[in-house]
């Protein structure tokens, strides 16, 4: 108990400075914050707010989440202070360029009920995965063709990149694993009829992409589902060789469907909705 209370008391030992730089930050709703943050509130060099950002640091009111980076802490956790600001501003401060796609973007678009605590980040450049207040961010890092299909959006005060409602069910073709496999894609398609998802833009996202696999699964997908995408007929002349796997979160079985040039190791019945299987 002693010692709670003596990292209680010297999270509250702050300077007049360094209060400050927390209340002017927090009157504005920074919650993440940078080293530019704390010159531009306090108009000091640049040196000496590292040297402030440490010290907070020490003293638990901050905790580092990215080079000059850093999240501030809620006076109301008390000694041991846990963050709860959103998930998607946290993992907007870890990497540039980046934006929120496949699993936790589809939680965001109302495409699935099934919640991960993984989130999902997309970006072209190379970070390593993190762990921070019990949630997982994890990288995707994907090449500048890909890299687009994203649009600002508000949560809370702030901005957040996250994919489209076209360029998610895109992604999550291209890559059935960070989305829990076919059976929760199926099911986001099925969602997005009932959405403002545009399918003509699915198609040419498809094209930009340039994936051959994620093609061949959103046209057996749509299928299933009686979703008519638009020219058709072209994509499926355009199917490229080789059988990948319909569900590469599952084992490599099933038989190979020469229509879709796909190998089938789920049987429709297993991932499509009730109403339509």
């Amino acid at each position: 108990m002693e010692r709670t209370n003596n990292e209680e008391t010297q999270r509250k030992s702050l300077s007049t400075r360094e209060s400050q730089a927390l209340s002017q930050l927090a009157s504005e709703n920074r919650h993440v914050i940078s080293i530019g943050d704390i010159v531009d509130v306090l108009d000091i060099p640049r040196k000496s707010a590292k040297d402030m950002a440490y010290a907070l640091k020490e003293k638990g009111w901050l905790e580092r989440i990215a080079h000059g980076k850093y999240l501030i802490l809620p006076l109301a956790a008390g000694g041991n202070p846990v963050y709860t600001e959103h998930e998607y501003v946290i993992a907007s401060a870890l990497v540039e360029p980046m934006y929120i796609g496949y699993w936790s973007a589809l939680n965001h678009h109302g495409l699935t009920e099934q919640l991960s605590r993984t989130v999902y980040i997309v970006t072209t450049a190379r970070t390593q995965e993190r762990d921070i207040h019990g949630v997982t961010y994890r990288p995707v890092t994907v090449t500048e063709q890909k890299f687009f299909g994203y649009q600002p959006t508000a949560v809370g005060s702030n901005q957040v990149n996250i994919s489209s409602i076209e360029k998610t069910l895109v992604d999550c073709a291209d890559h059935p694993d960070f989305c829990g496999g076919s059976s929760e894609l199926a099911k986001a398609m099925q969602n997005a009829v009932d959405t403002r998802c545009s399918w003509d833009r699915v198609v040419e996202y498809l094209r930009r992409v340039e994936n051959g696999a994620a093609t061949k699964r959103l046209v057996y997908l749509a299928d299933q589902l009686n979703i008519d995408l638009p020219e058709y007929d072209e994509l499926v002349e355009n199917f490229t060789t080789g059988y990948p796997l319909l569900d590469p979160t599952r084992e490599a079985t099933g038989t190979r469907d020469s229509a879709y040039q796909l190998r089938l190791n789920v049987a429709p019945e297993l991932f499509l909705p009730d109403d339509v299987s």
